[in-house]
């Protein structure tokens, strides 16, 4: 563990420390475990000086913050957002301007649905420096948790990354084109609609029986994982709650250990699930 351990010290010494007073570090923090965290990461909460984090940073995270580092907590969950999205936004601005060293927390990757675009150009159009540093997103990291490709030779040559939110029905996917085959389709905030996708995606063409996965929880010791045919997911999936969940839809989920044959009843409200 010793010389491991040197190894860690020794490449964080290494990372470029390009951080200043008066800077905005996005950091990702990845899907939760702490050992998936990068090590440009770990170096940049480690020389903050102000975190502004999220709702999902796991406590093991959040105590490789130094002690004495100011903490804002700037958490979003549906319909519930601590501080609204400009608000974060002025306060990375006004934080960097009294030249501190900042870094804003982030689940997953800052650039995949956690709006570190919008908040990069705030920073730029306020002469801002900032960086990004990259972080495990939610699909990679849950998926390969699940033991589910998202690409696969003979299975599927791409993947996509969407939204779960479909409140706006102007701002909808191309339903068609998801529905074509061979790709796997990854639903960020997806469970609580995972009725109205299976839905609209059965509607467009793609067969009821294709695979498909909720992953809540990924790569924590508390992970759970729910694969089986589509139809059959939508009976047997747990009900919305604020535990984060992945949707996962596509040939290769069949290719998790987790995936199993469910049997539809008729009433999943009145019935259990058959395997």
């Amino acid at each position: 563990m010793t010389w491991c351990f040197i190894v860690v010290l020794k490449a964080l010494s290494m990372i470029n420390p390009i951080v200043h007073p008066g800077m905005v570090s996005l950091v990702g923090a990845g899907p939760g475990a702490v050992d998936l965290l990068t090590l440009r990461a770990l170096n940049r909460i480690q020389r903050a000086e102000v975190v502004v984090h999220d709702r999902l940073i796991g406590d093991d995270i959040m105590a490789l913050i130094p002690a004495g580092v100011q903490r804002i907590y700037v958490g979003k969950a549906a319909r519930n957002h601590a501080v609204a999205q400009k608000n974060i936004e002025d306060l990375l601005i006004q934080q960097a301007r009294l030249g501190k060293r900042v870094v804003r927390l982030k689940g997953g990757d800052p650039f995949v649905f956690g709006r570190g675009g919008e908040e990069v150009q705030a920073l730029a159009a306020a002469h801002i420096p900032c960086e990004v540093i990259p972080g495990v997103t939610a699909a990679t990291g849950c998926s390969a948790a699940a033991g589910i490709p998202l690409t696969h030779r003979n299975m599927a040559s791409s993947c996509v990354f969407l939204s779960g939110h479909l409140a706006d029905e102007s701002r909808e996917p191309d339903w068609r084109a998801l529905a074509q085959p061979r790709q796997t389709r990854i639903f960020y905030m997806g469970v609580e609609r995972l009725a109205q996708i299976a839905q609209r995606l059965i509607a467009h063409g793609l067969p009821a029986s294709t695979p498909a996965a909720v992953v809540q929880d990924g790569t924590h010791a508390s992970q759970s994982v729910l694969a089986m045919e589509l139809q059959s997911l939508v009976q047997c999936a747990p009900a919305y709650g604020p535990r984060p969940g992945l949707l996962i839809i596509g040939e290769t989920v069949a290719l998790s250990p987790h995936y199993q044959l469910v049997q539809p009843v008729p009433d999943a409200a009145t019935a259990p699930c058959r395997a």
